[in-house]
């Protein structure tokens, strides 16, 4: 099967290496040029014009950034792809943008597919994803053993939006587990326990998630390089907060965490990773980061 892939950022490429390595005859495109060398590197067949690409592949696969860029491919892909190909797009983006996108594939007859993932690009890079699919249940059907090459479950939840939103739920999640984490972090500090000794009781508790056990190793060290940015967490926060005004629901708690990943990124943390909001709670408590 002729595949192409747009978007191979640091989720999209070990993406696209996993349809490659299922025998898939892939090709890929990026909108930036060093994304575009690191995938020729891999070996991946870079294509010289996308809209050509898109003409010849019988699905299309996209891993991008924002609302504008979704809005971007999707002209392209109606312009270009083959009435009856496929549209596995795996973005966090708008529930607005998403619908936009699924009408404009529709006109084109082209069958759209929202598939969204949890976990990070290690977790892409292990196969460990879980994967969220809404859309057409026929080309759910279609694109599933693709699909399965990227991790252990995947879950239908519906004919629309629902792998939009899902996303939006399980990184609300995530944003408030690091914002509890701050919290309880620093009053323990602020009260004299070990930093250290904090990572290692919580580990062993009934605490103990696996989203905490998994920032433990780095964490325990103070080491917020990112897997997943402040800048990028932002974006994501007010996705969901867009959301919830739109579904009329209020997110308080969510909020505010929005607002100390601002003053995480005023204090140069921008991109660092989103656990860097510890160190913005830090600093409110008076103590050092």
């Amino acid at each position: 099967m002729r595949l192409h892939f747009i978007g191979v950022g640091k989720m999209g490429l070990p993406m696209a290496l996993h349809l490659r390595a299922s025998g898939a005859d892939l090709s890929v495109s990026d909108f930036e040029p060093g994304r575009r060398a690191i995938a020729a590197e891999l070996g991946l067949a870079v294509a010289a014009d996308t809209a050509i690409a898109l003409q010849q592949a019988a699905g299309v696969f996209s891993s991008l950034p924002h609302d504008a860029a979704l809005l971007a491919v999707a002209a392209q892909v109606a312009a270009h792809a083959r009435p009856g190909a496929f549209w596995v797009d795996t973005s966090t983006v708008s529930l607005t943008a998403s619908a936009q996108v699924a009408q404009i594939c529709a006109a084109a007859g082209i069958e759209h597919v929202r598939t969204t993932v949890s976990g990070n690009n290690k977790m892409a890079e292990a196969a460990q994803l879980t994967v969220m699919a809404s859309g057409p249940r026929t080309a759910y059907d279609r694109v599933l053993p693709l699909l399965q090459r990227w991790g252990p479950n995947q879950f239908y939840l519906g004919e629309t939006e629902q792998a939009r939103l899902m996303k939006l739920v399980i990184n609300l999640m995530i944003a408030q587990t690091s914002a509890m984490l701050g919290e309880a972090l620093t009053l323990g500090r602020k009260g004299g326990l070990d930093w250290h000794d904090m990572w290692c009781v919580m580990g062993a508790s009934a605490v103990a998630s696996p989203i905490v056990k998994a920032k433990s190793a780095q964490l325990s060290e103070r080491d917020f390089s990112a897997t997943f940015t402040v800048n990028q967490m932002i974006k994501d926060l007010d996705l969901i907060l867009g959301a919830a005004s739109e579904h009329q629901v209020s997110l308080p708690q969510t909020a505010l965490t929005r607002q100390l990943m601002d003053a995480a990124r005023a204090h140069g943390d921008a991109d660092a990773d989103y656990a860097a909001i510890i160190k913005a709670v830090e600093r409110s408590a008076g103590l050092s980061t």
